[in-house]
């Protein structure tokens, strides 16, 4: 299939059977939410990316906004104002009037997948949406992956083997973007699951901020 890739998926992106198949079975039972590829969220002039996994159901499938509607949202925007890279209040709502400082969320696969699973070859169809985000973020220093699909989305995007940067929670690599030398920062994902069992606590979500504010002081 020959397909022109751009920083954001097109409304009714076909690149993935299944992925449209759930869309649709989506907007069947809720008529009312986006059901579409999620955009990415913040400025163009962002110096610090964070990479999440794919749209949650409820979520940001529902909301149309990154990590907006579910747990996870609620931790990392929470973080995000914590470490100056918002402005407002974060109410679970795109129309909440949240603006991000300096900051973008984006998620390495943009449809929502079942079971919150994208497969290998979906995640190899929807890189070329990361590849262009990355390309159109001149002023990006900065990357947070949120787990390791994440991670290994992110690396194969900038074309570097797995085994030149595994994945670990903290770990810090200089990498070489499209625009110069961006830093990559992992973290576990801030799901509800990792944080109930003590896998990602607030303190070691907040540590990993405190590196990307090491490396972009305000």
């Amino acid at each position: 299939m020959t397909f022109a890739y751009t920083p954001e998926a097109p409304l009714d992106c076909p690149l993935c059977p299944r992925l449209v198949a759930y869309r649709q079975a989506n907007a069947i039972e809720e008529p009312s939410w986006h059901n579409a590829p999620v955009r990415s969220f913040g400025s163009d002039d962002a110096r610090l990316l964070i990479i999440g996994l794919a749209p949650g159901r409820g979520g940001a499938n529902k909301t149309g906004r990154p990590f907006t509607g579910d747990w996870a949202g609620d931790l990392l925007y929470a973080t995000l104002d914590k470490y100056g890279f918002s402005r407002g209040i974060y109410d679970q709502r795109p129309d909440d009037g949240l603006v991000l400082i300096d900051a973008m969320i984006t998620n390495a696969v943009r449809c929502v997948p079942p079971e919150n699973k994208p497969t290998g070859e979906e995640a190899n169809l929807c890189r070329g949406f990361l590849v262009k985000r990355l390309q159109a973020l001149p002023q990006l220093k900065v990357m947070v992956c949120l787990g390791k699909i994440s991670h290994d989305n992110t690396l194969k995007a900038l074309g570097v083997r797995l085994k030149e940067a595994p994945f670990k929670h903290g770990a810090q690599y200089t990498l070489e973007g499209p625009n110069g030398p961006i830093t990559l920062i992992d973290s576990y994902h801030c799901s509800r699951y990792n944080t109930n069992t003590g896998r990602l606590t607030t303190a070691m979500f907040e540590a990993i901020f405190d590196q990307v504010r090491s490396l972009l002081p305000q």
